[in-house]
């Protein structure tokens, strides 16, 4: 068993205590304990900084999925960096490219693409734009909590049902009740679905895995409200944990009585620096059984920390993997999930004008 060098109240409200270097730096450095006590004051100093945001003018809006894997063809998110700080986020090693800490920066140096709409509208009004399904913040959650304020998700919604344009999204966050006024109409014209997030039932291992996203009580009452305004409504079991999330069933049993009528989940990835970050909580929140977990997971990556073949990158392979599936399906089939497949309308879809002449041609 390795020691635990974190003192727990050092990661308080957040999913790392560290600033890890990423996989471009040059440089990387450790704290070191010199016995002095130093070590526990420089992490809790470390990891108590506010969340900062800057602003960037985004090139274009849309990115494109050609991974056979993924249900969806486009994607749209308007934040880079997310606030909830979930420890497993596959989505941390994009950081790098800022020359940020997949770590620590992940959680608190966050960027907000501000020009977004007027780039999307752009996007969506050019002679080759074919309409698909779009999804909202397929990498980043698109209801994190500077969304509050910033509203840079609502403006998007807001275009989209200007256009007529189908889209889901995918959240931990219970802001997406805010606007309810914009996706249960959208929804009664076959042009929006919402699926939310729910790890585990168990309130304080979701406070460690995913310290500042709504606890899940409250997303089971999200998912009651949207269904409750004919919203179509999944849940995301995204992603199984062996000997974390153990609680499949339970999670599928309550989404069901709130409403939800679909349900998927994939199972953990550690791409990159996922994977030290992920060894590291393991050590500070589970260290007797961060051994075990880790040798399951490995059991489901043909021996690796992460396997990134499209065939088996969302359900892992092997044994493990094989009696998660099993448990999974036949829980589906107990409740009554996914009989009726989500079909989103793109006929509606009229390109926007980006000029006060665009409609005479």
């Amino acid at each position: 068993m390795s020691e635990v060098r974190i003192p727990l109240h050092a990661i308080k409200g957040r999913g790392t205590s560290t600033r890890m270097a990423h996989r471009f730096s040059r440089d990387a450095r450790d704290a070191w304990d010199d016995g002095w006590g130093t070590l526990e004051d420089s992490l809790a100093e470390e990891t108590q900084p506010s969340t900062e945001v800057t602003f960037e003018d985004a090139r274009s809006a849309i990115s494109r999925n050609d991974s056979p894997d993924i249900h969806f063809d486009y994607s749209v998110n308007p934040y880079r960096g997310c606030e909830h700080g979930c420890i497993y986020c596959y989505a941390r090693p994009t950081h790098s490219y800022l020359n940020l800490s997949p770590g620590l920066d992940f959680e608190t140096k966050l960027i907000a693409k501000r020009n977004i709409v007027e780039v999307l509208r752009a996007d969506l009004a050019k002679r080759s734009y074919l309409p698909k399904l779009i999804n909202i913040g397929s990498a980043t959650d698109c209801y994190q909590p500077i969304e509050r304020e910033l509203r840079l998700t609502r403006s998007v919604i807001e275009l989209m049902q200007e256009v007529g344009h189908p889209f889901s999204l995918v959240t931990k966050s219970s802001s997406v009740e805010r606007d309810l006024d914009l996706i249960a109409p959208m929804a009664a014209r076959k042009l929006a679905a919402v699926y939310i997030t729910i790890t585990t039932l168990d309130g304080e291992v979701a406070r460690k895995l995913e310290p500042r996203a709504a606890a899940p009580h409250r997303r089971l009452r999200t998912i009651r409200a949207l269904a409750e305004h004919g919203v179509p409504v999944g849940v995301s079991l995204a992603p199984h944990i062996p000997f974390v999330t153990d609680d499949m069933e339970q999670v599928l049993e309550a989404a069901w009585d709130a409403g939800a009528r679909s349900a998927f989940y994939h199972v953990i990835r550690l791409p990159w620096e996922v994977a030290p970050l992920f060894k590291q909580w393991l050590e500070v929140h589970y260290p007797l059984r961060a051994a075990r977990i880790m040798s399951h997971i490995h059991e489901m990556r043909g021996g690796k920390d992460y396997d990134a073949d499209f065939a088996t990158r969302m359900k892992g392979s092997g044994l493990w993997s094989d009696l998660v599936r099993q448990r999974f399906q036949k829980a589906c089939q107990r409740f009554g999930f996914n009989r009726e497949r989500i079909e989103l309308d793109v006929s509606q879809f009229r390109a926007p004008s980006v000029s006060g002449q665009g409609d005479l041609f």
